[in-house]
């Protein structure tokens, strides 16, 4: 499994503030701006801003590995003893993300682009 750590997608309750913030901090506008998720690319890192995070179990931020087959990667994942947090759901024209979590609760999120 070959994997690379591209994505970082927080979790926020206000998301026209955290916008505000995120773009101050990052010195760009948004790429993607919509009301379920704001997103931003510096230099080949994507940071994204999810207002439902925290209603979906989300408590700080989650690196999310990019990988080829999502669902090869998930099973490697499970067969060295991850636990499954979210199942391969594909949000929107053919992206699909899953994550797992480590023996000591650490989450890992996987992103296979459409």
């Amino acid at each position: 499994m070959t994997a690379r750590l591209k994505t970082i997608i927080y979790p926020v309750t206000d998301i026209s503030k955290a916008k505000m913030l995120y773009a101050e901090l990052l010195g760009v506008q948004p790429v993607m701006d919509q009301p379920y998720y704001v997103g931003f690319e510096v230099e080949g890192q994507d940071v994204g801003l999810d207002p439902n995070g925290n209603s979906q179990g989300m408590t700080g931020p989650v690196g999310y590995w990019h990988v080829d087959d999502i669902r090869e990667s998930l099973k490697a994942l499970l067969a060295a003893g991850a636990v499954t947090r979210q199942e391969v759901k594909d949000v929107g024209g053919g992206k699909l993300i899953a994550s797992v979590t480590d023996a000591d609760g650490n989450v890992i999120g996987l992103i296979q682009p459409a």
